[in-house]
């Protein structure tokens, strides 16, 4: 566990110094690595279980405080000693980069009680590899075997989010030669150019922070249709689901023009009763007005 170190220097405010303090890591963590950070009093008469965390949200532009629970796919766990809140984190990540400081909820607290200096946590950290082929739209994704017509030519781009930008090469699986570069240019290809195209990103101060794609490029034969690359079944399956929802849109068009026609359209009243004769001796006759046995309708 690496050493600790306060990071809340006494400063004079108002005649008096800072005593709530907090304590953290004098290095960058390294991702997956625990990290501890550590919240005190120092000349306060002032209780620790009033001392909440709070950490900087780059998202809300905000103070968020931090609890003990399950936060950022791991757990957060929060304990109180006798003299101090010790906050720990299991496996530190991306999401626990950041500024962090120790609040006192106590409602006489005052500065310098009620708040610690903010403590800046560096995580280094290094996510996954990503592949994006250029004019190859990004919402289906780039297939791990890419297949193209001979003639074509395929560029492709590799990424990957890390605390320091990344180094990044190139190269293809029983070849001796390495592309130092994010970018992977192969003009007008042939069969020769089939193969597994492996992008490398490492991170420029950890060593072990390295992480790689690998993908497959398959050059059909000259006679291929156009429909078995992989530009053609994008452009298919992006076909099918515009004919879809077009043909969705026009059955909602024609089934609320429908219901709306169904509502307004009245149709004759079929009240039984006028259809039957009534006679003077019937429960429903009228007052007799004639001497008559006819029906009155």
């Amino acid at each position: 566990m690496k050493a600790f170190i306060f990071v809340a220097v006494a400063v004079l405010l108002h005649g008096t110094y800072a005593t709530l303090l907090i304590k953290g890591p004098t290095e960058p963590v390294l991702e997956g690595e625990e990290m501890m950070l550590e919240c005190l009093y120092a000349d306060s008469d002032l209780n620790i279980s009033q001392v909440h965390f709070e950490i900087f949200s780059t998202y809300t532009k905000s103070w968020r405080p931090l609890w003990d629970r399950l936060w950022c796919r791991y757990s957060v766990q929060i304990k109180q000693t006798a003299e101090s809140l010790v906050l720990s984190i299991p496996r530190a990540g991306k999401y626990y980069e950041g500024p962090y400081r120790c609040v006192s909820d106590a409602p006489n607290a005052t500065a310098p009680d009620s708040s610690s200096e903010v403590f800046a946590v560096q995580v280094h950290y290094m996510g996954q590899v990503s592949v994006t082929r250029e004019g190859f739209t990004s919402y289906l994704g780039l297939p791990r075997d890419l297949r193209v017509l001979p003639g074509e030519d395929v560029v492709l781009q590799c990424f990957a989010s890390s605390s320091e930008d990344p180094v990044y090469s190139w190269y293809r699986e029983g070849d001796d030669w390495i592309l130092p570069n994010s970018e992977l240019r192969l003009s007008d290809v042939d069969q020769s150019h089939s193969g597994l195209y492996t992008c490398t990103a490492e991170h420029p101060s950890i060593a072990s922070l390295r992480k790689t794609r690998t993908v497959k490029i398959s050059v059909l034969p000259a006679n291929a249709p156009w429909y078995q690359s992989s530009n053609g079944f994008a452009v298919l399956m992006t076909s099918a689901a515009a004919v879809s929802l077009l043909v969705l849109f026009i059955m909602a068009i024609f089934m609320c023009r429908r219901a709306k026609r169904a509502k307004t359209s009245k149709g004759p009243i079929d009240d039984r009763s006028q259809k039957k004769p009534i006679y003077k001796t019937s429960v429903e006759s009228l007052p007799p007005s004639c001497g008559d046995k006819q029906p009155l309708v």
